[in-house]
C-alpha cells in the first residue's frame, strides 16, 4: 500500500476545503495534502454561470445523492446534487452569494460556542471577500480572493419582480449583505467577469503553485484511521488501489454535511449501536454524528409569460441560442451570466418577527424539475422558503461498504410551525404575482395553478412538488450538548488531531444561501489550526 506523509491532511475540497488547505499552506513549513473525491474543474459549464443548469445532473461533478423516501411529504424521494470536484458545490451552485443574518451567529455564541457571535465571524467574511459594487467598508471586504459582483444584466421581468415586491411593502435594501437583510434586492453573485468565482477558482487553484500543497483527485477517503483517540491519517481509495495518507499534525474532514459524517461513521465515530448494526468497530460512541440535520425546503410558484422574453423562449430557438454563446463569448454578458436567482426577497410572516423568516427567489426561467430541461413555453419562477426550519433530519450509513451512498432522511415539514411559515410565505408569493407591476407579464400561473387556494391545497402542493434548496448542514453540529459532534474550536469532541470544518458543523441553519457562511468557516478553522485569531470587528 502506498504512503504519504503531511502535516495536515484536508479531507474534501469543497467550498470551506479549498479555503482551509490555500490558508494553511501559506506557512511553507507545512505540508498539506487535500484529498479530492472527484476530479479536476476543468469543464466549461462550470465556469459558465448559467452552466449550474448542465452539472446539476452531471456524474462526472456530481454525487447525485437520493434521499430516502419522506413519509411527511407522500413518501417521496428528493433528488440531492452536491458537487464532486475540485471546488465543490460552489462549483455547481447557483452562485448566489448571502451571508445570513448576524443573529443567526449570535445565536450560535448563545448556544456555547465561543469565538462565533457576529463580531468574531464578520472579520472572516470580510477577509474572503473581493466586493465589486456598492457597500459598508465596514462589513463588505474589498481585497479578497472570493470576487462578489452584482447581477450585470438586469431586464424587464427581473425589474418587474422588483417592483412589485415593494409594492406589497417590502422595502427595497440596496445591500441585504450590510446592517439589514429584510427587503428586496438584486442578488449578489461569485462571478468575476462573467465566470464563476468558486471557492477552487478563487483560494484552491492560486495556492496549487506552491510546492507544500499537493491535491490528489479522484481520492476517495474511505475511513480516518486513528492510534488510540488520536487521528493520524486516512485510507484513500484511487481507482481502486488503497493509498495511505499520513498526518503529522492533524486531518481535517471538509466533506459537508453528508460526507463528513459519513466518513466519521465508517471509521467508528458515533451512535455505538448504530456502528455495532453495521459490524463496524465501535471506536468512540458519539451520539450526535448524522443528527440534527437541516435543510432549505423550497416551494416554486411557475408562471406563463405573456412575451417571449424568458430564457425558456432562448432555449427553444437556435438562433437566439447562437446570439446568446455570440454575446457571452465576445462580452461576457447576456444569459449565460444568469445565476440561480436574480432577484432576492428576506421577509418577515408576522409583524412581531424581530427578523424575516422566508425567502424569495425570483428567476427569469421555469421547469417542473430543473436537472430534465425548461418548460417549452415563455415561464418564469418565484420560489419561497422558510429560512429557518426547526424539523431535524439525520444521515445514517445504509451499508459499511465506503463507496455506498449514505441514506438521507430529511424529515421536511415536520413541524407545525415550519408548515404555517410555509403557507404564510406562498400566500406571500401570491400577493406578489397580483402586484399590476408583475401582472401584466403573467398569461396564468402554471404551477400550482389558480385551482390550489386553501391552506390544505397549497400544503398537499407543497409536499407534492417541492423540493431541496440545496442547503444541508448541521450533521457534526458544534456544541456543548449531547449531540455536539464537535467543540467551539471544531475538534471532535472526545478524539484528537480531527477537526470537521463544512457546513455540517452549524448548530443550526444560516438565515440564507449556505455558501458564503461554508466560505467563513473555513477561514476561520484555518486560524483555529494555526493558534491564531482575526480581532473582533468594532
Amino acid at each position: 500500500m502506498q504512503t504519504i506523509e503531511a502535516d495536515s491532511i484536508v479531507v474534501g475540497a469543497g467550498s470551506a476545503g479549498c479555503v482551509v488547505a490555500a490558508r494553511l499552506s501559506e506557512d511553507p513549513a507545512r505540508q498539506v495534502v487535500v484529498l479530492e473525491a472527484g476530479g479536476s474543474d476543468r469543464h466549461l459549464w462550470i465556469h459558465v454561470p448559467l452552466g449550474y443548469g448542465r452539472t446539476i445532473a452531471d456524474r462526472r461533478v456530481n454525487w447525485m445523492y437520493e434521499t430516502e423516501p419522506d413519509p411527511g411529504m407522500h413518501n417521496r424521494r428528493f433528488f440531492w446534487p452536491r458537487g464532486k470536484v475540485l471546488g465543490g458545490s460552489s462549483s455547481i451552485n447557483g452562485l448566489l452569494y448571502v451571508r445570513g443574518q448576524p443573529e443567526d451567529f449570535d445565536h450560535w455564541r448563545q448556544l456555547g460556542n465561543v469565538g462565533w457571535a457576529y463580531e468574531d465571524v464578520l472579520p472572516y467574511f470580510r477577509r474572503s471577500e473581493g466586493r465589486v459594487g456598492p457597500g459598508d467598508d465596514a462589513l463588505r471586504g474589498r481585497d479578497g480572493p472570493l470576487t462578489v459582483s452584482d447581477i450585470s444584466h438586469p431586464n424587464p421581468l427581473s425589474a418587474a419582480y422588483l417592483q412589485a415586491a415593494t409594492a406589497t411593502g417590502l422595502p427595497l435594501n440596496p445591500d441585504y449583505n450590510g446592517q439589514m437583510q429584510e427587503g428586496t434586492a438584486y442578488f449578489q453573485t461569485t462571478s468575476r467577469n462573467g465566470r464563476r468565482c468558486s471557492a477552487a477558482v478563487a483560494f484552491l487553484t492560486p495556492a496549487m503553485r506552491r510546492p507544500n500543497l499537493r491535491v490528489l483527485t479522484h481520492a476517495h477517503a474511505e475511513r480516518v484511521l486513528f492510534e488510540g483517540r488520536r487521528a493520524v491519517g486516512v485510507v484513500v481509495n484511487r481507482a481502486g488501489q488503497q493509498v495511505t495518507v499520513r498526518a503529522r499534525r492533524e486531518v481535517i474532514l471538509c466533506g459537508g454535511a453528508i460526507n463528513s459524517p459519513q466518513l466519521l461513521l465508517l471509521s467508528g465515530v458515533g451512535p455505538a449501536a448504530s456502528l455495532q448494526a453495521m459490524g463496524i468497530p465501535v471506536l468512540h460512541d458519539l451520539p450526535g454524528v448524522g443528527r440534527n440535520l437541516q435543510d432549505h425546503f423550497q416551494t416554486r410558484f411557475t408562471y406563463r409569460c405573456r412575451f417571449p422574453i424568458t430564457v425558456n423562449d432562448i432555449m427553444m430557438s437556435r438562433w437566439k441560442m447562437a446570439r446568446m454563446a455570440a454575446q457571452y463569448a465576445v462580452f461576457r454578458t447576456g444569459p449565460l451570466t444568469v445565476s440561480a436567482g436574480e432577484v432576492a426577497i428576506f421577509a418577515k410572516t408576522r409583524p412581531d418577527l424581530p427578523t424575516p423568516d422566508v425567502q424569495f427567489h425570483y428567476i427569469g426561467f421555469s421547469a417542473d424539475r430543473p436537472a430534465e430541461g425548461l418548460h417549452k413555453h415563455s415561464g418564469f419562477t418565484q420560489h419561497v422558503c422558510q429560512l429557518r426550519p426547526e424539523s431535524r433530519g439525520e444521515i445514517t450509513l445504509k451499508t459499511p461498504d465506503p463507496l455506498a451512498a449514505p441514506a438521507i432522511h430529511p424529515n421536511y415539514l415536520a413541524t407545525e410551525l415550519d408548515r404555517q411559515t410555509l403557507l404564510a410565505g406562498l400566500r406571500l408569493g401570491r400577493r406578489i404575482a397580483a402586484q399590476p407591476a408583475l401582472r401584466q407579464f403573467i398569461a396564468s400561473e402554471h404551477m400550482p395553478g389558480e385551482q390550489v387556494q386553501n391552506d390544505a391545497e397549497l400544503l398537499d402542493y407543497a409536499k407534492a412538488f417541492g423540493a431541496t434548496l440545496f442547503h444541508p448542514v448541521g450533521t457534526c453540529k458544534m456544541g456543548r450538548d449531547a449531540l455536539a459532534v464537535v467543540n467551539d474550536r471544531l475538534e471532535v469532541h472526545g478524539l484528537t488531531g480531527l477537526l470537521v470544518a463544512d457546513g455540517s458543523i452549524m448548530p443550526t441553519l444560516v438565515s440564507g444561501n449556505t455558501n458564503a457562511a461554508c466560505i467563513m468557516i473555513g477561514e476561520k478553522a484555518a486560524d483555529l489550526v494555526r493558534g491564531r485569531t482575526l480581532a473582533r470587528a468594532a
